[in-house]
């Protein structure tokens, strides 16, 4: 672990000690523990076929354990079964490269992307049986991805980033019922569109690459931040037919290839990274306001606050976000560089570097994350020496599997406690395991 800016620390200290102390209540503060389970996404395909992949889902005792490397899963979803039959003949195309996971409110539904076939699959939780596959829309150049879709905290849609389709399309959700319809009249077709100041959405020097990354929902549900892969955003409400912009930012104020959201203190943090050939290294965290929003502003109002740049060391790549459990403290992982920077939540100000590297992996190459419900552990998806998205040069790791780092200090401070691998080996003995999605569920709440 390396501390950076030790005039900051000294600044910030007796804020921290005095949060720390006091804490925001979390399960474990009430002497009582929530259940889950951990959902880990292996992108490469299923034995034997060129499509499928496999969900493993891990049980938080195992993980909690002396020797979490053992953890052994309790389910693993194979793909290419129940999934691709279903996808087959609701679609006519098998589900490719399956690539990001998470759950709707409730956690009794889970929602996953498959980056190459564009499809999305939502999966009943509890039997772990795939209830829905709907195929994204062929955009530009005919082209369709499904690189991420996020469900709504209302539960009323899934925001779906239709990546080289360049469009954003919304899969209005009705979970009680079971119905999910992907609702053509929703959708912002991001290559095309004209913003409310009457620019056109994608220019170039302005918005270059309007290839949605990841369309990321605040907690009102009517306001999203769609990152884009030649850098620029929109933030949109994503409620009416079609989809509003509610504002517009370029290139210049937020950075190429961002993915990774979380909110805190009234602010959604947002980044931008590297990991591609043309944007090799970059690390970039923004805090954005969650109010203040109108097509009537100018473009890049309400300005975010860059509370962290480093575009100039080798091989750095912003990526996987997330804010520990009693909401303090904001950790992104760089896959390039292995290590997580900790920012403190409150006001976004940079506090340590956690370096990822241990004796379980010299080059563990984290990418997504998530944090227990107590509080008392991360964990990381570590992808394989084979990635399947991503550069090769940020995203080739060693130990494709799932990172347990045991937080200290109330998720200050951290430290890799084991490793459980997983595997996918093919009869050239080539290892093409790649962990990319991860999330954690909770079974029971206290």
């Amino acid at each position: 672990m390396r501390l950076h800016s030790s005039r900051r620390w000294t600044l910030l200290a007796p804020l921290l000690t005095t949060a720390l102390l006091s804490g925001t209540p979390t399960y474990a503060d009430h002497g009582r523990r929530a259940d889950y389970e951990v959902w880990l996404v292996d992108q490469s395909n299923s034995a034997g076929v060129t499509h499928g992949g496999k969900i493993h889902i891990y049980d938080d005792r195992e993980l909690e354990g002396r020797n979490p490397s053992a953890a052994q899963p309790i389910d693993v979803i194979d793909l290419a079964g129940a999934t691709s039959a279903l996808c087959l003949a609701a679609t006519g195309a098998n589900p490719t490269r399956p690539h990001m996971i998470l759950f709707n409110s409730r956690y009794s539904h889970a929602v996953l992307s498959f980056v190459a076939s564009g499809h999305v699959v939502i999966f009943d939780a509890v039997s772990r049986q795939p209830v829905s596959c709907i195929r994204t829309t062929a955009g530009a150049g005919g082209a369709r991805q499904a690189h991420a879709a996020f469900p709504a905290p209302d539960d009323s849609y899934i925001l779906v980033a239709n990546q080289n389709g360049k469009l954003l399309e919304r899969i209005d959700t009705d979970y009680q019922s079971g119905t999910f319809v992907l609702n053509p009249a929703a959708t912002l077709d991001l290559a095309a569109c004209t913003t409310p100041n009457g620019l056109p959405c994608q220019a170039s020097g302005v918005r270059p690459d309007n290839a949605p990354i990841c369309p990321i929902v605040a907690p009102s549900s009517s306001l999203a931040f769609i990152t884009l892969r030649g850098g620029g955003l929109f933030a949109v409400d994503p409620k009416p037919n079609p989809m509003a912009i509610l504002a517009e930012y370029d290139a210049d104020t937020v950075h190429p290839n961002g993915c990774g959201g979380a909110r805190a203190f009234g602010a959604m943090y947002l980044n931008s990274g590297g990991g591609t050939a043309d944007n090799i290294s970059e690390f970039d965290v923004y805090r954005f306001p969650l109010r203040g929003y109108s097509p009537s502003n100018p473009p890049n109002v309400p300005a975010p606050q860059l509370v962290f740049r480093d575009n100039t060391t080798p091989d750095r790549d912003s990526h996987g976000m997330v804010v520990t459990a009693n909401g303090l403290f904001l950790w992104v992982a760089d896959r390039a560089a292995n290590v997580a920077e900790v920012f403190w939540a409150p006001t976004g100000h940079h506090l340590v570097t956690v370096d990822l590297k241990s004796p379980f992996s010299a080059d563990p190459t984290p990418d997504l994350a998530d944090v227990s419900p107590d509080g008392r552990l991360l964990f990381l998806a570590l992808r394989g020496p084979v990635p399947l998205s991503g550069d090769p040069h940020a995203s080739t790791g060693s130990t494709p599997g799932l990172a347990i780092v045991r937080l200290e200090h109330g998720g200050l401070l951290g430290s890799v406690a084991g490793i459980a691998r997983i595997s996918n080996t093919g009869a050239d003995g080539v290892e093409r395991a790649d962990a990319h999605g991860i999330r954690v569920r909770v079974t029971s709440r206290p």
